[in-house]
């Protein structure tokens, strides 16, 4: 499955659209500091920092990608349900990486404490866990 990720910078309607499906299919834990889906998006999109997984012109996955003083941030990673398993959770951290390495960087996983599961995801990619209890706002 040739998954293209790309920068949000201006979503189409169908974008917006595939992009609440995406986080409506998230966990509870995942959406904080935000108080819903709908402003974890707004928000992503208004400071530029959302990128998504595109497949025959729709979205199937999506998460926030920030740069900090310690290097690059992943955060608020979420696929569809239904494409889960499918590798497009790999692919954005895999375009995540080149991104953080390109620019001489790390590139973190922000991780709940609490969130064994995705601690353990995220180590089998290889990936530096951020424990932060909360995710940027």
């Amino acid at each position: 499955m040739p998954v293209i990720v790309e920068h949000l910078t201006q979503p189409s309607t169908q974008d917006r659209l595939d992009l609440a499906k995406i986080y409506a299919d998230a966990p509870a834990w995942l959406l904080p500091p935000h108080a819903s889906a709908e402003a974890l998006i707004e928000a992503g999109l208004a400071a530029g920092q959302l990128i998504a997984g595109r497949f025959n012109d729709r979205l199937l996955g999506a998460a926030w990608l920030m740069q900090d003083a310690q290097g690059w941030r992943l955060s608020h990673l979420c696929v569809r349900k239904l494409t889960r398993g499918r590798g497009v959770a790999t692919r954005l951290v895999a375009a995540a990486r080149q991104q953080a390495e390109t620019a001489g960087m790390p590139l973190r996983l922000v991780v709940p404490p609490e969130q064994l599961d995705a601690q353990a995801w995220a180590v089998r990619l290889g990936l530096v866990l951020d424990r932060s209890a909360q995710a940027p706002a």
